[in-house]
């Protein structure tokens, strides 16, 4: 057995090496996105439990309590660990009671994650930020404007995406510029 204990980043390291996606990047984003900001109020999309319980669900959870409990903990410490320092202390706790199992057959070896179930669900999504982290750095993160709390995963060649959606935010954001400078600079 192999207790998740000691450095965290070498410890998870370990995990996502090994994994098979439960969470992708797509339900990572869905996760950390759940707290959008909407006519100038923040909402949580995952207050209501039948939200989250359907998208538990979709993503191989049971759709417990105890789960939508823990999975709404760890989304609200992966956006605090990317707006941030990654808070080690409770990134530990999502992992109490999980460990890599190694699985030997006629293929060859493998590891498998087991640890309580109503955990499991949030532990994937927290390794599904790790491995993001991981295999594109710097490239999740905020969306560039103060008043959004929504996240991007830039895929660009350049990582010079700034906003969530240009649609949504970069227009609005590049609008209220224009009109800053059209007020200094009367006449141009």
């Amino acid at each position: 057995m192999d207790p998740i204990s000691g450095n965290l980043s070498s410890a998870v390291r370990g995990l996502v090496g090994e994994r098979v996606d439960v969470i992708d990047e797509q339900a990572l984003l869905q996760a950390l996105n759940s707290t959008p900001v909407m006519e100038g109020r923040k909402q949580d999309l995952w207050a209501d439990d039948a939200v989250l319980r359907r998208w538990a669900r979709e993503h191989g959870g049971s759709g417990e309590a105890t789960e939508l409990d823990r999975l709404r903990q760890a989304r609200d410490l992966l956006q605090a660990a990317t707006y941030g320092p990654v808070p080690e202390a409770d990134m530990r706790r999502v992992f109490t009671g999980v460990h890599r199992l190694p699985e030997v057959d006629a293929s060859g070896l493998r590891w498998r994650l087991t640890g309580p179930p109503e955990r499991m669900l949030a532990v994937e999504l927290v390794l599904a930020w790790f491995d993001v982290q991981e295999r594109r750095p710097g490239r999740l993160r905020p969306c560039g404007n103060d008043e959004c709390r929504l996240f991007l995963l830039d895929r660009s060649r350049a990582n010079t995406a700034r906003w969530c959606s240009m649609k949504t935010c970069g227009n609005r954001l590049k609008a209220r510029r224009h009109q800053e400078r059209a007020r200094r600079e009367p006449g141009t």
